[in-house]
């Protein structure tokens, strides 16, 4: 098989070939059929988060159909078309697990990071990690679904019922999320970077009521607001945004430093909370909400050698909804 290889953070992708690898007990391997390109990737890649494994197959937006399974895997058969996330594994005996907050374990493992993932024409996977993919779906328009949708419903449900909703960000979790919050009936504040015109045309065309740059105050008070976008700046910004009693939620899995800022902007029982990662039931019930939307994710796809040009446009802001790897 190819795999574009990451041997050291920050150094570029090498397209390599190798033996196809063989599930262990307890495993899968795939035919991978489009992975998304995420901005955890990114992090990964720039040696933001610590300690990956190397060298490293980067990727965790997979959606692909088995071609083999290991000894003890029963509920699961080849052929079937499955989608497989930023978590990989899980202990499930620690305190976490056994309360359903499996996305805090500590000894989980997660894909395109300790565990190879989706830049590649196939991977392994653990069949308790992924998710029944439907024969229809059109497999590099559900890609982003596996972690951008994910972290993002994850975010969503943390609003709780938050009518006005701000999204700092509009990549590809927030061109998700915004489907979602508008057919719940929530009226969606969509902030880019100060003078990106199309990002903010884009945000109006998912159906915000209002879109601007960061840099900017909304015109109205917010019940909540997301940081998709990793700049600790926006902390006091979005504070600074939401009513008393309204609630931030940061992201994403890396963040530079959050500012001091006066205890005014989170005076008020105004709080502020992070997304770690992912649960499995948060995955059911994303796939059983986004065909009721139904979701349309926008995707721009890359062939599997040009994953160091898609890391590249992601850094610099130039994607319209996400990029996707089609091996």
């Amino acid at each position: 098989m190819r795999a574009m290889v990451m041997r050291r953070p920050g150094e570029p992708l090498a397209l390599e070939e190798r033996a196809l690898p063989d599930p262990s007990p307890g495993q899968l391997r795939l035919r991978v059929e489009a992975c998304g390109v995420c901005r955890t990737d990114l992090h990964v890649f720039d040696g933001d988060l610590a300690e990956p494994r190397l060298p490293l197959i980067l990727g965790h937006e997979i959606v692909g159909r088995i071609d083999e399974v290991g000894p003890g895997v029963e509920e699961i058969e080849p052929g079937a078309r499955v989608g497989v996330p930023w978590l990989g594994w899980t202990c499930g005996d620690c305190p976490f697990c056994r309360r359903g907050q499996e996305n805090l374990c500590d000894r989980a493992r997660f894909t395109g990071y300790q565990l190879d993932g989706g830049y590649a024409e196939a991977t392994l996977a653990d069949p308790r990690y992924c998710f029944p993919v439907e024969e229809e779906l059109d497999a590099a328009a559900t890609a982003p679904l596996l972690c951008a949708g994910l972290i993002g419903y994850r975010s969503l449900r943390m609003a709780g019922d938050a009518r006005r909703l701000g999204l700092y960000g509009f990549g590809a979790a927030a061109h998700i999320v915004a489907q979602i919050a508008r057919w719940e009936g929530r009226e969606v504040y969509a902030f880019t970077r100060a003078g990106d015109t199309d990002g903010q045309a884009f945000a109006r065309e998912l159906g915000a009521v209002w879109a601007g740059g960061s840099d900017r105050p909304p015109p109205e008070r917010l019940d909540a607001a997301i940081l998709f976008a990793p700049v600790g700046g926006l902390v006091p910004r979005a504070l600074a945004a939401v009513r008393k009693g309204g609630v931030v939620i940061c992201a994403g899995i890396h963040m530079s430093d959050v500012p001091a800022f006066p205890y005014e902007l989170l005076w008020g029982e105004r709080s502020v909370r992070s997304v770690a990662n992912l649960t499995r039931q948060d995955g059911l019930d994303l796939f059983e909400v986004a065909p009721r939307v139904p979701v349309r994710t926008q995707v721009t796809p890359l062939p599997l050698s040009q994953a160091g040009e898609a890391l590249r446009r992601l850094r610099q802001g130039e994607v319209r909804g996400a990029l996707v790897l089609t091996p």
